[in-house]
């Protein structure tokens, strides 16, 4: 099927089964080919969207897991603070206030628990590590978004100007030995790198002019970006932590035909 927007562009639509069924099986969602007064969100190959298109969208673009279906994935247009020399909070030295604020983002919150109905969709697989059932069953497992967070904090607190500090202090990553920090940091490295490599923004940042006496160019970094509700999903997986001194027999033990691994994967 093939609809015209102008004579300069045509944009072809694929129809088969599948993507009908994908269609029809969206929440709250018509679609029409005609005008409609019924409030609409977004147009898509002429027609009207009425639904839930920011579930959509994150549904397209993110794995499928509990949090999305319980918190409900909201955009909102929001600016990124891009100052260089203007420091917050969360960009001052090593020290109490600045832990502080990092901590505040749920940086070291508990695992929470997958229901058994979600944990296939989610990407748990049958024979992962289970709760077990006395203590309500299910799948333990840790918000990524948070755990990148988590990273992102364990390379500020590795930078030259603060490892000292949290090194001497010998809490959280800093309880190991310094070969084994080296390891985490590198995996927090390389985790992040993937991860903005695979949702790789493709905005751009334009130039400003500063200083009038003698105007130079400038990259400006405050821009705007469509970003989920965070303080949502932080929220619930601060109310959802799995318990902080679990009994001894909270996990089930692995059963016969489970995978168990040689070493770390």
């Amino acid at each position: 099927m093939e609809y015209t927007f102008d004579k300069a562009s045509r944009v072809e639509v694929d129809t088969n089964e599948s993507s009908k069924r994908l269609l029809a099986e969206e929440e709250g969602t018509l679609w029409s080919g005609k005008e409609t007064s019924a409030p609409t969100f977004g147009t898509l190959f002429g027609f009207h969207w009425r639904g839930d298109l920011d579930g959509l969208c994150s549904r397209h673009v993110s794995q499928y897991s509990t949090v999305m279906k319980e918190v409900g994935i909201q955009y909102s247009l929001q600016e990124f603070n891009g100052s260089l020399l203007k420091a917050n909070v969360f960009r001052q030295d090593a020290g109490p206030d600045v832990d502080a604020a990092w901590e505040s983002l749920g940086v070291n919150y508990r695992s929470v628990r997958i229901p058994p109905e979600d944990a296939e969709q989610s990407g748990l697989a049958a024979d992962q590590v289970k709760i077990n059932a006395k203590y309500g069953g299910g799948f333990p497992a840790n918000v990524e978004g948070l755990h990148h967070l988590h990273c992102l904090n364990l390379l500020r607190q590795s930078l030259y100007y603060n490892y000292d500090y949290y090194h001497e202090k010998g809490e959280g990553a800093f309880t190991n030995d310094d070969y084994i920090v080296r390891h985490h940091v590198s995996h927090c490295l390389d985790i992040i790198r993937q991860e903005l490599m695979c949702t790789v923004d493709t905005g751009v940042l334009g130039q400003v002019w500063i200083y009038p006496e003698n105007p130079e160019p400038y990259v400006d970094f405050n821009t705007q970006h469509q970003c989920k509700n965070f303080d949502a999903i932080r929220r619930w997986a601060e109310a959802n932590q799995l318990p902080q001194d679990p009994p001894p027999d909270f996990l089930q033990p692995p059963s016969e035909g489970d995978r168990i691994y040689s070493q770390m994967p």
